[in-house]
Parts: C-alpha cells; structure tokens; sequence
C-alpha cells in the first residue's frame, strides 16, 4: 500500500486529558481502549524492559487460553495499571505508535484514566492517600522535636518492620529525612531589580521549592539559590505553594490535582506578570506544570502562561549560557561523575542540559545513564512493589559499581538515593547542582 510504514517518524503529540468528561470514568469505554491497545503492545513488546507493565501484561497474554488479548480476564487488567508509575519513558522514546501515528497510543495517560476510574471507584488505601500527601505528612514531621522522632524510627529496624506489617511501607526502602528548617526558612528573597535578560530568559527566577525541596532536601535549593546568583539572577521564593500534584495525579485523584491547580497556579501567574521566570528543583515538579496541567485544563490562560514561563534549572542555565551569561570560572575539579538522568527531565525534551552543564567544569569525566531508577515517589516504598522497583534500579546501580565515580548524581533526588540504597555502601548522592556549586567553589 502506497504511503504506509512501520511506525511514525514525526514528534509525538499529546490529546488533552478529558477528566471532567463522565465517559472518561465509564469502566467500559476504558476496557475497549485498553483492549485495542494492549493488542498492539502485544505485537511489538518493545517495551518490556522499562518498567513492570509490560511483562505483566505479556505474561497475561502468554498465560492465557488464547495467548492474545482476548484470553485475558478484564480484572486482571488492573494487574498492569498498578504497575504503571507514569514516568512517560514508553511514550516519549520507545513507542512508534503514538500520534500523530493513526493507532493513536498514550499507553501513560491509558494507564492515568485507569488510575482515575479505580480512584472513583474505590478511592485509596490510608497507606496510599497518606503517602500522597505530601504538605500534610511533611508539616506534621517538620515539626522540632517531632522531625528529630521520624527521622530516628525511620532509620530503627524494629519500627520498620511494624511499619510494613501495619501500614504497608517497606521495611527496605530508604524513606527521606525531614528537616524542621526548610528551604523557605533558609533563603531570602531578591528584588530582582539588578535582573539582565538574555534570550527568552528574563534574568530573574522566582523558585517554587516543591514540597520535597522544601522539607525532605532543602541543601540542593540552598545550592541552586547560590549557583543562580553566583550567574547574576536574583531568586525569590514564590509567595506560597502547595504540592504541584504529581503524587496525587499518579494515585488517580484528579480533584486533588485541580485544588493543588487552584493554589499554585495564580501565585505563579501573578509572577509571570511581574517578570519573574520560574524554576523548580525536581523534574517532577517541573513536568507537572509543563505537561500534566497544561493538558488538565488547555484552555486555562494561567496555566498556559506558567507553563511558558516554567523551566529546569539546567535548561535555564544552559539557556543563559548561549547568550553568553553563565559563568565558567570553575575553581574545583569533580573527577569522574556517574550521572542519571532523571525520567521526568528526559521527557521535557529539553535535551541533556544537566550533562552540558557539567561538561563546562575542566577536566569533568561524566557517563549518562539513561534508565528509569525504579524509584517514583510511592512505588519504592511500598511493601508490595519495593523489590521490583529495586530490580528496576539494578541495571543503574550497576552502572554506578562499574563507573566507581568521585560523585553519583541525578536531578531527581530519589532517584539518586533510590540508587544509594542499591550501592549499600553508605555513600550519599549529590544533586547536579551541588556539583555546581562544589566546582564553583562557593
């Protein structure tokens, strides 16, 4: 046939997510389409080696009477959406059949409507709603005093262990420390009145410190504050913040996400108006107001505008850079750095601007490794997913082994100590940026 391929050359695209539509929970509709395109992945399975989707439903399909699609029970449907954490790899690197291809494949935002209708359906487990719960859980466990108990029974083997019996969190994952001064107390904010801008860049960041920056890593915006300035861009802090959503966009509690929207998105809309670009410090994050929101509500200008005026810290370095206003006056060496890259930075397209950065820095061996941590924010820490998420890691951890670096580093600081719990050799990660600094010498 004249004009056909294998596959689609073009970029890929995303359709809106039509989550106020009553048809976008209807457990029927969602079996049909999961059906048409679990036949397709069935029949190229080029997949199955980034997460546990893809062998679970391949194993369901080899195991059934008919060794298709149609020899799988439907229930057992939910056995693949469970895997699935969303990182976006499949969609964004793997799968030839995304649109603007005629099959039309979003095999993530599939397995996102899924997690909405179970949510609907069933709404979540104490254990799952707590974990999502980000602000609550780090308020609660910022507290002084209070920080000073959760981080001491985190790190107490018996507490562990009745943890995952009761609660259900694993007694092996590496849960993060909570720190009673946050980032927000650390940082004062510029004026930005001395701002210069270059390119699409204004100068000036407002920094969004992400629920995890601001409780569980409050070191790493401590050093992107420093790096940024040390460049000439005055930072503030956003006057106030909420979780961006992510955790609760991948439990499937869609209402939760649009509340977290209602907080966030003005503060950071009346920043855009006043000039200020914004930076967050977790991929995560960052993708959440690129992507997810954006495509929540596409015909929100407040959305529109902060997704425009959103980026990665490394990419607006790197964005500087071009116009010819990043320093490189490196003063300390950084050896050799094994570096993951984290899968919600990768599927910004934004090309590897953390690895460019990093390669200014004289003398700065640095090997990429492009593979899924296994970490996602919930999914290492549950009892029943913890060893595959850690199985997932291997091929990273290994690499890490093999490299035997001066320093191991991802922009997701779960990812990088996803990859610390691997090594058990008591060896910490460094974010990028602290690398920064560290070669800055500030």
């Amino acid at each position: 046939m004249a004009g056909a391929r294998e596959g689609s050359l073009e970029a890929p695209t995303r359709h809106a997510l039509d989550w106020q539509n009553p048809d976008f929970y209807d457990e029927g509709k969602l079996f049909t389409e999961m059906e048409r395109v679990f036949d397709i992945c069935h029949g190229c399975r080029r997949c199955v080696s980034l997460c546990q989707s893809f062998p679970v439903l391949f194993d369901l399909v080899d195991e059934s009477p008919t060794m298709e699609v149609d020899g799988v029970a439907k229930e057992d449907y939910w056995k693949v959406v469970d895997q699935c954490y969303l990182c976006d790899l499949c969609f964004l690197t793997k799968c030839p059949y995304v649109p603007p291809h005629e099959w039309d494949l979003d095999f993530p935002h599939l397995m996102l409507q899924a997690k909405a209708v179970k949510f609907k359906q069933q709404g979540a487990s104490v254990r799952d709603k707590t974990l999502t719960s980000t602000d609550r859980v780090g308020s609660l466990a910022g507290i002084p005093v209070v920080n000073g108990i959760v981080n001491a029974l985190n790190r107490n083997k018996t507490f562990r262990g009745i943890l995952e019996d009761g609660f259900g969190v694993s007694r092996d994952a590496k849960l993060p420390r909570f720190h009673s001064k946050t980032l927000r107390d650390r940082v004062e904010s510029d004026t930005g009145e001395e701002a210069e801008a270059a390119g699409p860049t204004t100068g000036k960041v407002a920094l969004f410190a992400t629920c995890y920056g601001n409780r569980n890593d409050p070191q790493s915006g401590e050093d992107l504050v420093a790096v940024f300035r040390h460049n000439g861009i005055p930072v503030r802090l956003a006057d106030k913040e909420r979780c961006c959503g992510m955790p609760k966009l991948e439990l499937g509690d869609m209402e939760a996400v649009a509340r977290s929207k209602e907080i966030n998105i003005p503060v950071l809309a009346s920043l855009v108006d006043e000039g200020w670009d914004i930076v967050a410090p977790v991929p995560s994050c960052v993708l959440m107001f690129k992507q997810e929101l954006p495509l929540m509500f596409p015909d929100d200008p407040d959305v529109a505008k902060v997704r425009d005026a959103m980026f990665d810290p490394f990419e607006y370095l790197m964005l500087r850079h071009k116009y010819g206003k990043l320093r490189t006056d490196f003063k300390q060496p950084l050896g050799k750095v094994a570096y993951h890259a984290a899968c919600h930075q990768r599927v910004q397209r934004i090309g590897p601007k953390t690895k460019e950065a990093l390669a200014l820095i004289p003398g700065v061996e640095i090997d990429v490794i492009e593979r899924c941590s296994g970490h996602d924010g919930t999914y290492a820490v549950k009892k029943e997913s913890h060893e595959l998420s850690m199985k997932i890691a291997r091929p990273v951890v290994n690499r890490v082994k093999q490299d035997a670096p001066d320093h191991y580093s991802s922009d997701c600081a779960m990812a990088g100590h996803q990859i610390s719990n691997g090594l058990a050799d008591g060896s910490e990660p460094e974010h990028p940026i602290t690398l920064m600094r560290i070669a800055y010498g500030i």
